[in-house]
Protein backbone atom coordinates (compact mmCIF):
# COMPACT_ATOMS: atom_id res chain seq x y z
CA UNK A 1 0.00 0.00 0.00
CA UNK A 2 1.33 3.24 -0.49
CA UNK A 3 0.27 6.03 2.10
CA UNK A 4 0.70 9.47 -0.21
CA UNK A 5 0.62 8.36 -3.87
CA UNK A 6 1.17 12.08 -4.95
CA UNK A 7 4.44 12.50 -3.34
CA UNK A 8 5.85 9.35 -2.83
CA UNK A 9 5.39 8.74 -6.86
CA UNK A 10 6.19 12.30 -7.90
CA UNK A 11 7.32 13.13 -11.45
CA UNK A 12 10.95 14.23 -11.02
CA UNK A 13 10.74 17.44 -12.50
CA UNK A 14 7.95 18.46 -10.32
CA UNK A 15 9.62 16.76 -7.27
CA UNK A 16 13.07 18.82 -7.88
CA UNK A 17 10.64 22.26 -8.46
CA UNK A 18 8.81 21.40 -5.04
CA UNK A 19 12.33 20.70 -3.07
CA UNK A 20 13.71 24.09 -4.51
CA UNK A 21 10.65 26.08 -3.32
CA UNK A 22 11.10 24.02 -0.13
CA UNK A 23 14.96 24.62 -0.01
CA UNK A 24 14.73 28.60 -0.42
CA UNK A 25 12.39 28.92 2.00
CA UNK A 26 14.07 26.83 4.33
CA UNK A 27 17.40 28.64 3.39
CA UNK A 28 15.41 31.92 4.25
CA UNK A 29 14.79 31.22 7.92
CA UNK A 30 17.64 29.41 8.72
CA UNK A 31 19.22 33.15 7.36
CA UNK A 32 17.24 35.30 9.29
CA UNK A 33 16.07 32.85 12.46
CA UNK A 34 19.31 31.06 13.13
CA UNK A 35 22.02 33.19 14.14
CA UNK A 36 24.99 30.07 13.67
CA UNK A 37 23.58 29.79 10.19
CA UNK A 38 23.72 33.30 9.09
CA UNK A 39 27.31 33.15 10.38
CA UNK A 40 27.99 30.00 8.92
CA UNK A 41 26.80 31.51 5.64
CA UNK A 42 28.15 35.11 6.00
CA UNK A 43 31.56 33.65 6.27
CA UNK A 44 30.91 31.57 2.91
CA UNK A 45 29.99 35.08 1.51
CA UNK A 46 26.67 33.80 0.53
CA UNK A 47 22.74 34.74 1.00
CA UNK A 48 19.75 33.20 0.47
CA UNK A 49 19.32 35.13 -2.48
CA UNK A 50 21.94 32.40 -4.07
CA UNK A 51 19.99 30.14 -3.64
CA UNK A 52 17.54 29.61 -6.48
CA UNK A 53 17.52 25.93 -7.11
CA UNK A 54 18.16 22.63 -5.70
CA UNK A 55 21.59 22.65 -7.68
CA UNK A 56 23.10 25.56 -5.36
CA UNK A 57 22.44 23.71 -2.10
CA UNK A 58 26.19 22.58 -2.36
CA UNK A 59 26.89 26.78 -1.85
CA UNK A 60 25.55 26.53 1.47
CA UNK A 61 27.69 25.45 4.87
CA UNK A 62 27.67 21.83 6.00
CA UNK A 63 26.11 20.86 9.74
CA UNK A 64 28.34 18.63 12.24
CA UNK A 65 27.36 16.55 15.54
CA UNK A 66 29.25 18.39 16.79
CA UNK A 67 27.69 22.10 15.99
CA UNK A 68 24.52 20.19 17.12
CA UNK A 69 26.21 20.22 20.89
CA UNK A 70 28.21 23.21 20.64
CA UNK A 71 24.96 24.99 20.07
CA UNK A 72 23.40 22.72 23.19
CA UNK A 73 20.03 23.13 23.58
CA UNK A 74 18.68 25.48 22.22
CA UNK A 75 20.54 27.30 19.98
CA UNK A 76 19.76 26.09 16.28
CA UNK A 77 16.18 26.26 17.20
CA UNK A 78 14.17 29.00 14.67
CA UNK A 79 10.54 29.39 16.34
CA UNK A 80 9.93 30.61 19.81
CA UNK A 81 10.07 28.39 22.74
CA UNK A 82 6.19 28.92 22.74
CA UNK A 83 5.66 27.14 19.45
CA UNK A 84 7.30 23.88 21.04
CA UNK A 85 5.23 20.90 21.32
CA UNK A 86 8.31 18.39 22.32
CA UNK A 87 11.33 17.98 23.32
CA UNK A 88 13.78 14.64 22.30
CA UNK A 89 17.33 14.36 22.25
CA UNK A 90 20.35 11.78 21.68
CA UNK A 91 22.21 9.28 24.31
CA UNK A 92 25.07 12.06 24.55
CA UNK A 93 26.94 9.32 25.36
CA UNK A 94 30.16 11.17 24.42
CA UNK A 95 29.18 14.31 25.94
CA UNK A 96 26.78 16.67 25.64
CA UNK A 97 23.17 15.18 23.51
CA UNK A 98 21.84 16.27 20.70
CA UNK A 99 18.98 18.17 21.09
CA UNK A 100 15.78 17.68 18.98
CA UNK A 101 12.92 20.61 19.03
CA UNK A 102 9.32 20.18 17.42
CA UNK A 103 6.43 22.33 16.37
CA UNK A 104 3.17 20.50 16.07
CA UNK A 105 3.78 21.05 12.31
CA UNK A 106 6.88 19.22 12.47
CA UNK A 107 5.19 16.36 15.03
CA UNK A 108 2.53 15.87 11.98
CA UNK A 109 4.93 15.97 9.38
CA UNK A 110 6.91 12.91 11.62
CA UNK A 111 4.04 10.50 11.86
CA UNK A 112 3.55 10.81 8.39
CA UNK A 113 6.91 9.82 7.07
CA UNK A 114 6.54 7.00 9.52
CA UNK A 115 3.30 6.09 8.05
CA UNK A 116 4.94 5.73 4.70
CA UNK A 117 6.43 3.67 6.29
CA UNK A 118 4.17 1.40 8.06
CA UNK A 119 1.68 1.35 4.94
CA UNK A 120 4.34 -0.72 2.81
CA UNK A 121 3.60 -3.65 4.86
CA UNK A 122 -0.26 -2.98 4.87
CA UNK A 123 -0.93 -1.77 8.61
CA UNK A 124 -3.81 -0.21 9.39
CA UNK A 125 -7.07 -0.43 11.19
CA UNK A 126 -6.86 -3.98 13.44
CA UNK A 127 -3.39 -4.43 13.36
CA UNK A 128 -1.74 -4.12 16.19
CA UNK A 129 1.48 -2.53 16.37
CA UNK A 130 4.42 -3.37 18.98
CA UNK A 131 6.75 -0.66 19.45
CA UNK A 132 9.80 -1.97 21.21
CA UNK A 133 11.64 0.88 20.68
CA UNK A 134 12.67 2.31 23.72
CA UNK A 135 10.20 5.49 25.02
CA UNK A 136 11.89 8.53 26.28
CA UNK A 137 13.85 11.22 24.74
CA UNK A 138 15.20 8.64 22.37
CA UNK A 139 13.16 9.15 19.17
CA UNK A 140 12.38 5.80 18.12
CA UNK A 141 9.70 4.79 20.62
CA UNK A 142 7.67 7.74 20.42
CA UNK A 143 8.05 8.37 16.66
CA UNK A 144 6.86 5.08 15.77
CA UNK A 145 3.94 5.30 18.10
CA UNK A 146 2.94 8.61 16.69
CA UNK A 147 3.04 6.83 12.89
CA UNK A 148 1.06 4.25 13.97
CA UNK A 149 -1.82 6.54 14.99
CA UNK A 150 -1.48 8.21 11.87
CA UNK A 151 -2.58 4.78 9.88
CA UNK A 152 -5.57 4.24 12.71
CA UNK A 153 -3.25 1.10 13.74
CA UNK A 154 -3.27 -0.19 16.88
CA UNK A 155 -0.47 0.96 19.00
CA UNK A 156 0.75 -1.27 21.71
CA UNK A 157 3.69 0.64 23.42
CA UNK A 158 5.93 -2.05 25.17
CA UNK A 159 9.35 -0.05 25.00
CA UNK A 160 12.47 -2.36 25.03
CA UNK A 161 13.48 -4.83 27.73
CA UNK A 162 11.52 -7.41 29.21
CA UNK A 163 11.51 -9.90 26.51
CA UNK A 164 9.69 -12.91 28.20
CA UNK A 165 6.65 -10.71 28.72
CA UNK A 166 7.44 -8.82 25.23
CA UNK A 167 6.97 -11.99 23.55
CA UNK A 168 3.42 -13.50 25.77
CA UNK A 169 2.16 -10.32 24.83
CA UNK A 170 2.94 -10.72 21.39
CA UNK A 171 1.04 -14.02 21.53
CA UNK A 172 -1.80 -12.54 23.88
CA UNK A 173 -2.62 -9.90 22.20
CA UNK A 174 -2.40 -10.68 18.44
CA UNK A 175 0.48 -8.09 17.17
CA UNK A 176 0.80 -8.38 13.54
CA UNK A 177 3.70 -5.94 13.02
CA UNK A 178 7.14 -5.51 15.36
CA UNK A 179 9.28 -2.24 15.34
CA UNK A 180 12.57 -2.79 17.28
CA UNK A 181 15.98 -2.30 16.61
CA UNK A 182 17.68 -5.43 14.50
CA UNK A 183 19.96 -6.69 17.08
CA UNK A 184 16.88 -6.59 19.65
CA UNK A 185 14.75 -8.35 17.01
CA UNK A 186 17.16 -10.90 17.09
CA UNK A 187 17.25 -11.34 20.50
CA UNK A 188 13.35 -11.90 21.01
CA UNK A 189 13.43 -13.99 18.11
CA UNK A 190 15.83 -16.46 20.44
CA UNK A 191 13.84 -15.83 23.21
CA UNK A 192 10.89 -17.29 20.79
CA UNK A 193 12.80 -20.48 20.01
CA UNK A 194 14.30 -21.15 23.49
CA UNK A 195 10.72 -21.46 24.81
CA UNK A 196 9.24 -23.11 21.61
CA UNK A 197 6.41 -20.59 21.08
CA UNK A 198 4.90 -22.60 18.42
CA UNK A 199 4.39 -20.55 14.88
CA UNK A 200 1.05 -20.46 15.13
CA UNK A 201 0.72 -18.41 18.03
CA UNK A 202 2.27 -15.80 16.41
CA UNK A 203 0.18 -13.58 14.00
CA UNK A 204 3.35 -11.22 13.34
CA UNK A 205 3.62 -10.70 9.34
CA UNK A 206 5.91 -8.00 9.16
CA UNK A 207 8.80 -6.33 11.12
CA UNK A 208 9.88 -2.46 11.03
CA UNK A 209 13.37 -2.45 11.76
CA UNK A 210 16.25 0.88 11.95
CA UNK A 211 18.51 2.89 14.24
CA UNK A 212 21.58 1.12 13.40
CA UNK A 213 23.21 -0.97 10.46
CA UNK A 214 21.84 -4.28 9.74
CA UNK A 215 22.95 -7.16 7.14
CA UNK A 216 21.32 -9.11 4.31
CA UNK A 217 22.26 -11.99 6.65
CA UNK A 218 20.41 -10.11 10.03
CA UNK A 219 17.52 -9.78 7.48
CA UNK A 220 17.14 -13.52 6.93
CA UNK A 221 17.41 -14.71 9.90
CA UNK A 222 14.81 -12.23 11.15
CA UNK A 223 12.00 -13.37 8.48
CA UNK A 224 13.10 -16.77 9.23
CA UNK A 225 12.85 -17.23 12.67
CA UNK A 226 9.90 -14.69 13.29
CA UNK A 227 8.45 -15.29 9.67
CA UNK A 228 8.10 -11.93 8.59
CA UNK A 229 8.84 -9.55 6.32
CA UNK A 230 11.83 -7.51 7.54
CA UNK A 231 11.40 -3.96 6.26
CA UNK A 232 14.49 -1.21 6.78
CA UNK A 233 13.13 2.06 8.50
CA UNK A 234 15.64 4.67 8.31
CA UNK A 235 16.05 7.87 10.57
CA UNK A 236 18.28 10.48 12.88
CA UNK A 237 17.64 12.63 15.62
CA UNK A 238 18.61 15.64 14.13
CA UNK A 239 16.28 14.90 11.08
CA UNK A 240 13.09 14.04 13.20
CA UNK A 241 13.55 10.39 14.36
CA UNK A 242 12.22 6.89 12.44
CA UNK A 243 11.06 7.46 9.05
CA UNK A 244 13.29 9.51 6.73
CA UNK A 245 13.40 6.90 4.78
CA UNK A 246 12.04 3.25 4.38
CA UNK A 247 11.98 0.09 1.75
CA UNK A 248 9.45 -1.03 0.07
CA UNK A 249 8.23 -4.68 -0.22
CA UNK A 250 10.92 -5.22 -2.94
CA UNK A 251 13.50 -4.27 -0.23
CA UNK A 252 15.60 -3.10 -3.25
CA UNK A 253 16.98 0.23 -1.20
CA UNK A 254 15.30 2.36 1.49
CA UNK A 255 13.17 5.39 -0.24
CA UNK A 256 14.09 8.65 1.55
CA UNK A 257 11.03 11.20 1.43
CA UNK A 258 12.38 13.69 -0.84
CA UNK A 259 9.59 16.14 -0.41
CA UNK A 260 10.81 16.67 2.93
CA UNK A 261 14.39 16.04 3.17
CA UNK A 262 16.93 16.32 0.24
CA UNK A 263 19.48 13.84 0.22
CA UNK A 264 23.55 14.19 -1.11
CA UNK A 265 26.62 11.56 -1.64
CA UNK A 266 29.78 13.05 -0.56
CA UNK A 267 33.40 12.15 -0.46
CA UNK A 268 34.19 11.95 3.18
CA UNK A 269 37.35 13.34 3.23
CA UNK A 270 36.99 16.31 0.05
CA UNK A 271 33.26 16.37 1.18
CA UNK A 272 32.60 16.93 -2.88
CA UNK A 273 29.49 15.70 -4.35
CA UNK A 274 30.56 11.89 -5.84
CA UNK A 275 29.05 10.42 -9.10
CA UNK A 276 25.72 9.11 -9.31
CA UNK A 277 26.17 5.88 -7.67
CA UNK A 278 29.00 5.97 -6.01
CA UNK A 279 29.41 5.07 -2.36
CA UNK A 280 30.22 8.27 0.11
CA UNK A 281 28.68 10.48 3.11
CA UNK A 282 25.17 11.10 3.21
CA UNK A 283 24.31 14.49 3.78
CA UNK A 284 20.53 15.66 4.60
CA UNK A 285 18.96 19.16 4.87
CA UNK A 286 15.42 19.20 6.03
CA UNK A 287 13.11 21.00 3.80
CA UNK A 288 10.01 20.63 6.27
CA UNK A 289 11.25 21.61 9.85
CA UNK A 290 9.63 24.55 11.60
CA UNK A 291 11.45 24.11 14.77
CA UNK A 292 15.10 23.21 14.00
CA UNK A 293 15.72 23.63 10.30
CA UNK A 294 18.96 21.69 9.48
CA UNK A 295 21.31 22.36 6.30
CA UNK A 296 23.43 19.99 4.82
CA UNK A 297 23.86 17.47 8.00
CA UNK A 298 26.41 15.19 7.76
CA UNK A 299 25.24 11.86 8.82
CA UNK A 300 28.43 9.90 8.79
CA UNK A 301 26.80 6.97 7.00
CA UNK A 302 28.32 5.44 3.85
CA UNK A 303 25.91 5.02 1.49
CA UNK A 304 24.63 5.59 -2.42
CA UNK A 305 21.64 6.83 -3.52
CA UNK A 306 19.34 5.31 -6.75
CA UNK A 307 17.68 7.41 -9.10
CA UNK A 308 16.44 4.45 -10.95
CA UNK A 309 13.04 3.65 -10.87
CA UNK A 310 11.53 1.01 -8.32
CA UNK A 311 9.22 -1.79 -9.19
CA UNK A 312 6.97 -0.77 -6.44
CA UNK A 313 6.17 2.64 -8.03
CA UNK A 314 7.23 5.07 -6.25
CA UNK A 315 9.64 7.61 -7.65
CA UNK A 316 11.26 8.53 -4.52
CA UNK A 317 15.19 8.18 -4.45
CA UNK A 318 16.17 4.92 -2.83
CA UNK A 319 19.10 4.83 -0.56
CA UNK A 320 21.54 1.74 -0.11
CA UNK A 321 22.21 -0.41 2.48
CA UNK A 322 24.13 1.80 4.95
CA UNK A 323 27.85 0.31 4.94
CA UNK A 324 28.93 1.59 8.10
CA UNK A 325 29.40 5.13 9.14
CA UNK A 326 32.95 6.95 8.50
CA UNK A 327 33.33 7.77 12.32
CA UNK A 328 33.00 3.89 12.97
CA UNK A 329 35.56 2.97 10.47
CA UNK A 330 39.22 0.96 12.90
CA UNK A 331 42.22 1.42 10.96
CA UNK A 332 43.91 -1.98 12.78
CA UNK A 333 47.53 -2.19 11.46
CA UNK A 334 46.74 0.22 8.50
CA UNK A 335 43.70 -1.27 7.42
CA UNK A 336 40.48 0.03 7.36
CA UNK A 337 37.94 -2.48 8.75
CA UNK A 338 34.30 -1.23 9.67
CA UNK A 339 31.79 -3.50 12.33
CA UNK A 340 29.34 -4.35 9.53
CA UNK A 341 32.15 -6.49 7.31
CA UNK A 342 32.33 -8.63 10.41
CA UNK A 343 28.54 -8.86 10.85
CA UNK A 344 28.00 -10.01 6.79
CA UNK A 345 30.90 -12.87 7.08
CA UNK A 346 29.46 -14.19 10.64
CA UNK A 347 25.87 -14.48 8.26
CA UNK A 348 27.69 -16.80 6.12
CA UNK A 349 28.53 -19.64 8.09
CA UNK A 350 25.20 -21.31 9.39
CA UNK A 351 27.06 -22.81 12.41
CA UNK A 352 27.28 -19.22 14.08
CA UNK A 353 25.37 -16.65 15.97
CA UNK A 354 25.38 -13.14 14.44
CA UNK A 355 26.38 -12.01 17.92
CA UNK A 356 29.75 -10.81 18.11
CA UNK A 357 32.08 -8.03 19.68
CA UNK A 358 35.44 -6.86 18.04
CA UNK A 359 38.05 -5.65 20.93
CA UNK A 360 41.14 -3.81 19.26
CA UNK A 361 43.84 -3.13 21.62
CA UNK A 362 47.75 -2.51 21.17
CA UNK A 363 50.68 -4.51 22.30
CA UNK A 364 54.17 -2.67 21.62
CA UNK A 365 53.79 -1.08 18.61
CA UNK A 366 51.28 -3.95 17.30
CA UNK A 367 47.67 -3.61 17.18
CA UNK A 368 45.85 -6.88 18.75
CA UNK A 369 42.56 -7.43 17.23
CA UNK A 370 40.18 -9.82 18.94
CA UNK A 371 36.20 -11.26 18.15
CA UNK A 372 34.38 -12.81 20.38
CA UNK A 373 31.82 -15.24 18.72
CA UNK A 374 29.28 -17.52 19.41
CA UNK A 375 28.39 -20.73 18.20
CA UNK A 376 25.03 -21.95 17.93
CA UNK A 377 23.82 -24.49 20.43
CA UNK A 378 23.58 -27.74 18.47
CA UNK A 379 27.62 -27.09 17.31
CA UNK A 380 28.98 -25.52 20.34
CA UNK A 381 31.46 -27.55 22.05
CA UNK A 382 34.03 -26.87 25.39
CA UNK A 383 36.11 -28.78 23.75
CA UNK A 384 38.96 -26.28 21.74
CA UNK A 385 39.36 -29.18 19.80
CA UNK A 386 35.78 -29.21 18.49
CA UNK A 387 35.83 -25.77 17.96
CA UNK A 388 38.99 -25.36 15.52
CA UNK A 389 37.04 -26.76 12.24
CA UNK A 390 34.49 -23.68 12.64
CA UNK A 391 36.90 -21.15 13.41
CA UNK A 392 39.57 -22.01 10.49
CA UNK A 393 36.99 -21.50 7.84
CA UNK A 394 35.66 -17.99 9.27
CA UNK A 395 39.03 -17.26 10.30
CA UNK A 396 40.26 -17.58 6.51
CA UNK A 397 37.53 -15.58 5.09
CA UNK A 398 38.00 -12.50 6.98
CA UNK A 399 41.66 -12.63 6.16
CA UNK A 400 40.04 -12.74 2.68
CA UNK A 401 37.99 -10.02 2.51
CA UNK A 402 40.25 -7.46 5.51
CA UNK A 403 43.82 -8.40 5.20
CA UNK A 404 44.31 -8.76 9.29
CA UNK A 405 44.74 -12.08 11.14
CA UNK A 406 42.03 -11.70 13.93
CA UNK A 407 42.37 -13.73 17.22
CA UNK A 408 38.95 -15.82 16.80
CA UNK A 409 37.26 -16.87 20.52
CA UNK A 410 34.41 -19.05 20.55
CA UNK A 411 31.79 -18.10 23.26
CA UNK A 412 28.88 -20.36 24.59
CA UNK A 413 25.36 -19.53 23.64
CA UNK A 414 23.62 -16.71 24.69
CA UNK A 415 27.13 -15.18 26.83
CA UNK A 416 27.86 -12.64 24.37
CA UNK A 417 25.86 -9.47 25.96
CA UNK A 418 22.55 -9.07 23.95
CA UNK A 419 21.22 -4.85 23.91
CA UNK A 420 17.49 -3.97 24.01
CA UNK A 421 18.57 -0.55 22.13
CA UNK A 422 21.70 -0.01 19.56
CA UNK A 423 23.86 -2.68 19.94
CA UNK A 424 27.47 -1.90 20.87
CA UNK A 425 29.88 -4.53 18.63
CA UNK A 426 33.34 -2.64 19.78
CA UNK A 427 35.73 -1.64 22.42
CA UNK A 428 38.77 0.01 21.22
CA UNK A 429 41.24 -0.19 24.43
CA UNK A 430 43.87 2.26 22.29
CA UNK A 431 42.07 5.41 22.64
CA UNK A 432 42.64 4.98 26.47
CA UNK A 433 46.07 3.71 26.32
CA UNK A 434 46.95 6.74 24.24
CA UNK A 435 44.46 9.12 26.59
CA UNK A 436 46.62 7.17 29.88
CA UNK A 437 50.31 7.79 27.85
CA UNK A 438 49.53 11.54 27.01
CA UNK A 439 49.12 10.50 23.23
Amino acid sequence: MIYNPKMECMERSEMRALQSERLRKTVKTCYEKVPFYKRKMDELGITPDDIKSVDDVTKLPFTTKYDLRDEYPFGLQAVPMSEIKRIHASSGTTGKPVVGTYTQNDLDMWAECVARVLAVGDVGPGDVVQVSYGYGLFTGGLGAHDGVAKLGAVQLPTSAGNSEKQIMLMQDLGTTALCCTPSYGLHLAEVVEKHKVPAENLKLRVGFFGAEPWTWGIRRELEAKLHIKAIDIYGLTEMCGPGVGGECLYQDGTHVWEDMFLPEIVDPETLEPVAPGEVGELVITSLCKEAMPILRYRTRDLTSLIYEPCKCGRTAVRMGKVLGRSDDMLIIRGVNVFPSQIETVLTEFPAFTPQYFITVDRKGNEDTFDLDVELREEFFSPNPGKQMPFIKPLYDRLVSLTGIKPNIHIQPPHTIERSTGKAKHVNDKRDFRNWMEGK
